[in-house]
């Protein structure tokens, strides 16, 4: 089945060279791997595992770094609670806000949510009160993070979304996104906001400053848009590095990439039974129909979703080799493979809801303060 890739839907089997292609993003290579981690003193192991994999002027973004003058950009829309592939992303902005000192614009798209699904405003409400306490779980530093709500932050937002909105055409919109006559007028103008933390903090600043935007390869047609525009209005086109998705748990062959809509996310609230039953329940297995044909040929780690995903949360490079290799010999059978991902998932996901609880006080450090 041909992949389909756009920012609401992703399905088939994802052949990330093509899309490398059809988006027309660069691959990261050995040279710029280096020059990261000579600049973070470390190599995080979704660079080295090329997780992230692709991007859009990283040479210029780290260039303007060495000059002080890097930020970075990423956001949430709230329309549900958080699960793992989102919590991916965000961990490695946190590890780059870290490591390179950076100020992060975190934006909350209420107001796509609201136009592009069929919830209240109240109940989108709900869940961006939910989706900051998760954010601000993850442990960003409060001095350096401001989040940004579009309906909250409108006087601050929109006044520049009007300058985007002014060199965007609609033909532009529906060629990027594939919209159509039927589209809310909403939908069409919402660009122009999602524009705007790419350049905000150079206006807010009163200085060019460059931006760097971590996000999951499907998001590209935004900052396509947006790399068009911001030239047009003096600003510099924003950078990207971009990942591969976090597989679903029925694998990459069925679902594209793990989502909500499919009943089978591991979110950041599941307890540690209901992570344990998604797993067993959904995993697909790389393993033979017996334990003894297992034992005998082994399993296949590369078609293993437990294993894959293993590739994403376990950061030493020694443990998941040996897993990889007791799993190929048979040694390892794939509901012991299971079991390690869900103690992986399940270690995490309880330091990170006690996390919860007190980053709900915290919200307001977050907020960005009209002054």
């Amino acid at each position: 089945m041909p992949h389909i890739v756009t920012p609401w839907e992703v399905k088939g089997s994802v052949d990330y060279d093509r899309l490398i292609t059809e988006f027309g993003v660069s691959r990261i290579d050995e040279l710029l791997l280096k020059r990261i981690k000579k600049l973070t003193g470390e190599m995080h192991p979704l660079l080295k595992r090329g997780v992230f994999f692709a991007h859009r002027d990283l040479n210029f973004a780290l260039d303007e770094y060495e000059k002080g003058n890097l930020f970075l950009y990423t956001g949430c829309g709230p329309s549900g609670p958080i699960h793992m592939g989102h919590a991916l992303v965000w961990m490695f902005v946190k590890w780059l806000q870290d490591k390179l000192g950076l100020e992060l614009y975190f934006q909350f798209t209420d107001d796509e949510k609201f136009l592009v699904k069929d919830k209240s405003y109240e109940e989108i409400q709900k869940w961006l009160q939910e989706n900051m306490i998760d954010v601000i779980a993850l442990g960003f530093d409060p001095k350096k993070t401001f989040f940004l709500i579009d309906t909250k932050h409108a006087n601050l937002i929109y006044p520049e979304a009007i300058k985007v909105a002014k060199k965007l055409t609609f033909s532009m919109v529906k060629s990027a996104f594939g919209l159509t006559n039927e589209n809310n007028v909403g939908t069409i103008f919402f660009t122009s906001m999602q524009a705007v933390p790419a350049f905000l903090p150079s206006v807010i600043k009163k200085k060019k400053l460059a931006c760097l935007i971590p996000h999951a390869i499907d998001q590209d047609p935004h900052f396509r848009l947006t790399r068009d525009i911001l030239p047009k209005l003096g600003y510099y086109k924003p950078a990207s590095i971009q990942c591969r998705f976090l597989p679903s748990l029925k694998g990459m062959h069925e679902e594209g990439k793990l989502s909500s809509s499919t009943g089978e996310a591991i979110y950041l609230t599941d307890d540690p039974k209901t992570v344990r039953e998604k797993i067993n329940k959904h995993a697909f297995s790389g393993g033979q129909a017996t334990v003894e044909e297992h034992r005998k040929k082994g399993g296949n780690p590369e078609i293993d979703v437990s294993y894959q995903w293993l590739t994403f949360f376990e950061e030493d490079d020694q443990k998941l080799q040996k897993i990889y290799q007791n799993y190929k010999s048979g040694k390892l059978l794939s509901g012991e493979l299971k079991a390690i991902l869900v103690e992986k998932l399940n270690t995490f996901l309880a330091k990170h809801q006690k996390k919860r609880v007190l980053a709900e006080k915290k919200i307001n450090q977050f907020i960005y303060n009209l002054k």
